[in-house]
């Protein structure tokens, strides 16, 4: 017997659940000290945030997006102060790459059908639906054995990828890109900034929403529970795969995916994490 689609997405949710219920209660971290955080964070670390240790609820969510989004917007001033250069040129190097790739990254993609049942299994719909429910269950399951690791590991993830979905916004109304799907074929993809909706909530745009919060989501897990050696690998491979069916489906260019998947995990790991580690 055939699986549609949605039975793909209920066997998914049914496996997220499991993997979610057989999390321990609390991971017992190592908590970072000043000599290894300073050792092992890489150059750019503190960009977003100073660790001031708040504390994590769903009354205090509003409030502390509110300030996560007060240090991601004064980043600039730190750049102009001569801090993070490298990191950043490295990040806006490697997109501004992508993006001269448009005319020979793109059409293999657009020009083919092997990936029709990754894309089925795989649409907007399907892994925007998976991205809010790893949380979701995380906190559900959380309550119910009363582990509040876990509630507060959703609520960071949550976190997370409301400061992405906030920067998002704006940035597609601005740059108002095309999605490869809006052109016929091989392109040519030049004319793709500035010349598509600039209608911030279309799909589309520059960057990836979906990478974005895949991402983000899967780094808060991957850091919260760093200890169990699987959850990175498990959780960084989905974001992956949704990710990467963002280019096959022809709904973002390499690089919008390439800058929401980077700005998922530096705000995740930047931004939101270090105000509780």
């Amino acid at each position: 017997m055939a699986f549609s689609a949605r039975d793909h997405q209920n066997v998914a949710l049914m496996i997220l659940a499991l993997v979610v219920s057989s999390l321990p209660m609390r991971a017992q971290e190592k908590p970072d000290t000043p000599e290894t955080t300073s050792s092992a964070t890489p150059v750019g670390a503190s960009a977003c945030c100073s660790d001031t240790g708040r504390s994590v609820s769903l009354s205090q969510l509003p409030g502390n997006i509110l300030a996560d989004q007060k240090e991601i917007w004064l980043f600039p001033t730190k750049l102009a102060k001569g801090k993070h250069i490298w990191p950043t040129l490295a990040v806006v190097g490697i997109t501004g790459g992508f993006v001269a790739s448009d005319p020979y990254s793109t059409p293999p993609f657009r020009n083919t059908t092997s990936f029709s049942g990754f894309n089925r299994d795989l649409s907007s719909t399907t892994t925007g639906a998976f991205i809010a429910a790893v949380p979701a269950a995380m906190y559900g399951i959380g309550w119910i054995r009363k582990d509040s690791y876990a509630q507060e590991t959703a609520l960071l993830a949550g976190e997370a990828f409301a400061d992405g979905f906030l920067i998002d916004l704006p940035l597609k109304a601005i740059t108002g890109r095309r999605e490869p799907l809006s052109y016929t074929g091989s392109g040519p993809y030049s004319d793709s900034f500035f010349n598509g909706t600039h209608n911030p909530v279309h799909s589309g745009g520059f960057y990836s929403v979906h990478a974005m919060g895949a991402m983000a989501v899967a780094s808060v897990i991957a850091r919260r529970y760093r200890s169990h050696r699987w959850v990175p690998f498990v959780a960084y491979g989905l974001a992956g795969a949704i990710s990467f069916s963002r280019i096959t489906r022809s709904d973002h260019f390499p690089a919008d995916v390439f800058l929401g998947g980077a700005m998922g995990f530096v705000i995740a790991r930047y931004a939101v994490l270090p105000q509780r580690e």
